[in-house]
């Protein structure tokens, strides 16, 4: 029985509390190492072009914010003067 099928007979019992602590913790556990399994650690060529589009990324967002903020600027200078 796979621990979500556990925790689904366990909520559709009404007459039943709550597992107890130590049962949770222990099925937390149990699901993070599950998922940590299903992990895939990217080849150098993936992650070389991942670090580029992140770069990349960065550099547009950076341009955008730098473009954003001269523009207020001289929209303030405009409304109120100097």
């Amino acid at each position: 029985m796979s621990d979500t099928e556990v925790m689904k007979s366990t909520a559709e019992r009404p007459g039943e509390g709550r597992r107890n602590i130590f049962a949770r913790i222990a099925l937390f556990v149990r699901q993070v190492i599950g998922e940590l399994k299903k992990v895939v650690t990217p080849t150098r060529s993936e992650l070389l072009n991942y670090t580029w589009v992140v770069l990349v990324f960065l550099v547009v967002v950076m341009l955008f914010v730098t473009a954003l903020d001269f523009g207020i600027g001289k929209l303030t200078f405009l409304v109120f003067g100097q």
